[in-house]
């Protein structure tokens, strides 16, 4: 690795003071040999570098490409135009029923309002507020009500994205989606010996673990991993974990393997008991949207303000946030005393993704951007269909400093080499710190988008788009970091 950086620090030196409008229409030698030895072809890379009004690289710009997870900066950066930095999603407690002597007469609706802060712990203090006002037993039934998001569940019927569908980044969100729908799972293996524990607790719900102990590395446990599966003996599931696991190692994780109903009926039936309630109903869906005009507020909670979720998505790029504050754009409106409130109902469009879409669009022509050849899907880059040029992501980052939540819009980036998926990359490099990417990775492709701070300390746009077999393995990482070490040493 050092011999390569310093190999790379030479070529980079040589070519620095070059990096003028003279280069604008092709790729630098150094870009160009690294793609070279990678075996990617250049037809395959869609590069814009821009210092100011510069262009510095302009490469494939127009190409229409897959973007994977940097297309979250059209979410993240829309819904901070478009919603706030005040807003906050919700989750209500609701019912039309009166209180006598601690019995709710009737229905308790749980309303979603995509709350992407809804765990066990919020869940447990919104049912002990319950508790707080008397309330004791559950006469009638509990409501789900997820009718929010059209359609209210999204995750029906849909194939699965890959192999795993079992893994966290592959959760779906609901508009009333508890815990993202993981169970966290912790495994403790001796050399003959392995117990597993399940978190959160649910109602009638258990964990087994069917693993062949082996010898091999800790840090391969996840290699010999099957798909797990789920067993019904009447109201008792049973979540099997199949495979080989390594002796004496410890690991945990998170696992979406049930039904996003059965999921949340069952920690909501837990955390009740847990505080001494009771309930005569079952716990159901609502059919219909639409609050009944005398419901009545019993208890509230409201979610990190949107700048503190897109920390999360683009920082973490975590899928399941991004696809909750996608669908946001499509089904709420900011509300300086709720944080959010629902959008008018608009029967012209036939979902809320669609709806949606048109947000973006609609934002991204007030800005000018143009929407050709972009392909919207679910906002996250968690697609085989999504589609962005260079050139769009590039204006939309320059839409990001001028923007009047550039700082928040900023605070959402990872640092290289100091957190989220920039962390480990780029360490002891010019580009140290002084680089904010936003990473993407899916079979065959790999990308960047972000700021460089250049040899002169000038903010530079840089954006890099990789649709190729050959990235796999690192190579197309290598490519991409060095790009931003080249932007990191180049100077006006």
């Amino acid at each position: 690795m050092l011999l390569r950086r310093t190999a790379l620090a030479a070529l980079f030196t040589a070519v620095a003071t070059l990096a003028g409008s003279a280069m604008a229409a092709d790729l630098p030698e150094p870009i160009s040999a690294l793609l070279s030895n990678a075996g990617i072809p250049q037809q395959a890379a869609g590069i814009v570098v821009m210092r100011g009004n510069q262009t510095l690289i302009d490469h494939n710009s127009s190409q229409s490409m897959q973007p994977a997870s940097t297309m979250k900066l059209f979410t993240t950066l829309a819904a901070l135009e478009q919603l706030g930095p005040a807003f906050r999603a919700r989750t209500e407690l609701r019912t039309t029923a009166d209180v006598e002597r601690g019995v709710l007469k009737g229905d308790l609706i749980v309303r979603g309002g995509a709350d992407v802060d809804l765990n066990e712990d919020v869940l447990l203090h919104l049912l002990q507020a319950l508790r707080n006002q008397g309330i004791r037993k559950i006469k009638g039934d509990v409501i789900l009500d997820r009718q929010l998001f059209q359609p209210a569940r999204p995750d029906l019927g849909q194939p699965p994205f890959d192999e795993f569908p079992w893994a966290y980044y592959n959760v779906t969100p609901d508009a009333l989606l508890a815990h993202s729908n993981l169970l966290r799972v912790e495994l403790r293996a001796s050399a003959s010996e392995l117990s597993v524990a399940m978190l959160p607790e649910l109602e009638q719900v258990s964990v087994k673990a069917d693993l062949q102990l082996i010898d091999a590395p800790c840090a391969s446990w996840e290699k010999d991993w099957r798909t797990p599966e789920v067993r019904q003996r009447g109201e008792q599931l049973t979540v099997v974990l199949h495979g080989r696991y390594p002796r004496n190692c410890n690991k945990s994780t998170s696992l979406d393997v049930l039904d996003h109903h059965d999921f949340l009926a069952r920690l909501l039936r837990a955390q009740w008991r847990k505080l001494g309630g009771s309930l005569s109903g079952d716990v159901r869906e609502a059919e219909t949207a639409g609050l009944a005009p005398d419901s009545r507020l019993l208890a509230e909670h409201q979610s990190r303000s949107l700048p503190e979720m897109l920390r999360d998505v683009n920082k973490n790029s975590d899928n399941t946030i991004a696809r909750t504050v996608y669908l946001m754009l499509g089904s709420l409106q900011a509300d300086a005393a709720l944080g959010s409130k629902p959008l008018p109902a608009d029967d012209s469009v036939a979902s809320t993704a669609m709806r949606a879409d048109l947000a973006i669009r609609s934002w991204l022509q007030s800005q000018r951007i143009s929407a050709d050849g972009l392909v919207l899907d679910n906002g996250s880059g968690l697609s085989r269909v999504e589609r962005a040029t260079p050139a769009q992501m590039a204006a939309v980052l320059q839409a990001g400093l001028r923007s009047p939540w550039m700082p928040e819009f900023l605070a959402t980036l990872p640092i290289a080499g100091t957190d989220g998926t920039m962390r480990k990359r780029l360490k002891d490099s010019p580009a140290t710190r002084r680089a904010r990417i936003k990473t993407g990775t899916l079979n065959g492709i790999t990308a960047i988008a972000g700021y460089v701070y250049d040899g002169a300390n000038q903010p530079c746009v840089v954006v890099a788009f990789l649709n190729d077999e050959h990235v796999a393995g690192g190579a197309g990482r290598n490519v991409l970091d060095g790009l931003i070490e080249w932007v990191a040493r180049s100077a006006p």
